[in-house]
């Protein structure tokens, strides 16, 4: 099993969950109504292959954790693993990191899972982008197995595992980690709520309170599941939170009661309840309706009784909508055009040099931009219908001997477009020899790091409005920290010189040592974010797929 760092950073003030929480939330699931698995399974589906993933969803929750901090408490997230036939383990995916807490309830959920991994986060990864931690460097907290019949069976579809650290030969139990599975629900009903506060108490001594909310969902055993939280607002009594939007999936029908915590959050773990509210959907639609508030209550020392409190909760919008997938788009008839561009610079070495990145083997073996051109193009050009790709370089002398940081790949002045990864093949080995209902998907493949990082940044900020999806694969084991910043995994936009913040993450970076650890993960690293990048650009502008049939 393995660690799995949240989107939640900063101490664990982001927003985390909602049907378009960040892609990158955890390593298969994402928000976008599930576009992330349609676009991966519809992949293998095609190929007659079978699915990745399944329609069971499992939420984790751990107590009486080890405490493997000196200053303050662990830091956890639970990894899931698929046991194979062989006998070895197939990662599936990772929750957020819960701050400071040796009893979590994670949020993020995971589609299928039969073995179980906790780990504490060390402090200095709380900024590192969750695909890039490395779960041999941090602390193990325990594992735990199951099958999943033994949760489906169950009448809660519930079951509390023993943790331990077989590893180390340690039997003897380190808490507890539960496990409920659900179905998951074929629709696309979703609805986009925006909360505030007023009035609420001041816990703070220097300062006024930090409130966030959590929204859980009661099921059927009357147990609570966290399904979202809002990122908190900083020394605020009178809060306003961003939107979210919740599928039908998370709150399960507008009848259904959810719970609304809010909390005063504090960076050592212990946030302190400041109120909560039990509303279903539907009573949330009314309170918009009426313009009303609803007051908090705390729970009395008294058994059955509750405090009410002055603080109340307003819904200043509530408005069902549909959630279109990745796959309602495309096959609606969108097409995402896709553009490489491989570098030539200096650094990848002499390409007549068997060490240079770009030698040519006359073995047949491939180099590591070859790996990456076939690997990834194999799924690039399965989205791209006319399989014609503009392919360009950069940092390298071209035909006339001049140097260039744009040149056609296949060395014709007036044509850059190429026939399918085989015509990006050729071009690629020549150049070593003596309406708005198109995306466009820009494949990089570099081995440096940047020289001009802010002016990066800055190009990225502007094109963060246009149609366009970046995927770069980093070949050779350069530090490609600066590419990590580029990706922003970390929950954090890019900002321009100017101040300006993007509107939307449009790069996605994979190093090619993990993407040649086998074509599952080639696939895995360029569709985890592109279905949500892709709907980041459509959603907002009411982009409807193509010839929608109203049932």
């Amino acid at each position: 099993m393995g660690i799995c760092l949240s989107g939640d950073i900063r101490g664990g003030k982001q927003a985390v969950g909602g049907a378009q929480g960040r892609p990158t939330e955890s390593h298969n699931n994402g928000g976008g109504g599930g576009a992330h698995n349609d676009a991966v399974d519809f992949f293998f589906r095609s190929r007659g292959l079978h699915a990745l993933f399944t329609q069971i969803e499992l939420s984790l929750s751990a107590s009486k954790l080890r405490d493997r901090d000196i200053t303050s408490k662990s830091d956890p997230m639970a990894v899931v693993y698929a046991k194979k036939r062989e006998g070895t383990l197939e990662e599936i995916g990772r929750t957020e990191v819960i701050m400071n807490s040796l009893n979590p309830a994670w949020i993020v959920k995971i589609s299928i899972a039969y073995h179980f991994h906790v780990y504490d986060v060390d402090t200095k990864y709380h900024n590192v982008s969750v695909k890039m931690l490395k779960l041999n460097e941090q602390d193990f907290l325990g594992e735990a197995s199951c099958y999943l019949s033994e949760i489906v069976t169950k009448k809660n579809r519930t079951s509390t595992l023993n943790l331990h650290d077989k590893r180390n030969g340690v039997s003897r139990n380190l808490g507890t980690l539960s496990v409920h599975a659900e179905e998951t629900v074929a629709s696309k009903s979703a609805v986009e709520i925006s909360f505030r506060c007023s009035q609420l108490e001041n816990v703070d001594l220097f300062s006024k309170s930090d409130p966030f909310l959590r929204i859980s969902r009661i099921v059927e055993s009357g147990d609570s599941i966290p399904i979202c939280k809002t990122e908190v607002i900083n020394n605020n009594l009178n809060p306003i939170w961003r939107p979210i939007t919740l599928s039908m999936q998370q709150y399960g029908s507008k009848e259904n009661p959810l719970i609304i915590d809010c909390f005063d959050f504090n960076t050592i773990g212990n946030h302190v309840l400041l109120g909560k509210i039990q509303k279903s959907v539907a009573d949330l639609q009314k309170l918009h309706l009426e313009q009303s508030g609803a007051n908090f209550v705390l729970p009395s020392v008294h058994r059955n009784h509750e405090k009410v409190l002055e603080s109340q909760l307003f819904v200043d919008k509530c408005i069902e909508k549909e959630q279109y997938t990745f796959l309602d788009y495309i096959s609606s008839g969108f097409e995402l055009n896709f553009m490489v561009a491989v570098d030539f610079t200096a650094s990848n070495g002499n390409p007549q040099n068997p060490n240079s990145l770009h030698y040519i083997d006359p073995s047949g073996r491939l180099n590591s931009y070859q790996q990456a051109i076939t690997e990834v193009g194999e799924v690039i050009q399965f989205y791209d219908s006319d399989k014609r790709f503009p392919a360009w370089g950069f940092g390298g002398k071209t035909f006339n001997n001049t140097v260039s940081h744009c040149f056609n790949l296949n060395g014709i002045p007036n044509g850059y477009e190429v026939e399918g990864v085989d015509g990006i093949m050729a071009a690629y080995a020549i150049c070593l020899t003596p309406r708005q209902k198109q995306v466009f998907v820009l494949l990089i493949v570099t081995d440096g790091v940047l020289t001009d990082l802010q002016e990066t940044k800055d190009a990225l900020v502007r094109a963060s409005d246009l149609p366009l999806s970046i995927l770069i694969v980093g070949v050779g084991g350069a530090d490609f920290t600066q590419m990590e910043i580029l990706d922003a995994d970390n929950g954090r936009r890019l900002e321009s010189s100017t101040g300006r913040i993007a509107t939307r993450d449009i790069v996605q970076f994979v190093p090619m040592r993990e993407v040649h650890g086998g074509r599952n993960s080639a696939v895995q690293g360029l569709l985890e974010e592109l279905p949500g990048q892709f709907l980041t650009y459509v959603r907002p502008r009411d982009i409807k797929p193509c010839n929608l049939q109203v049932v």
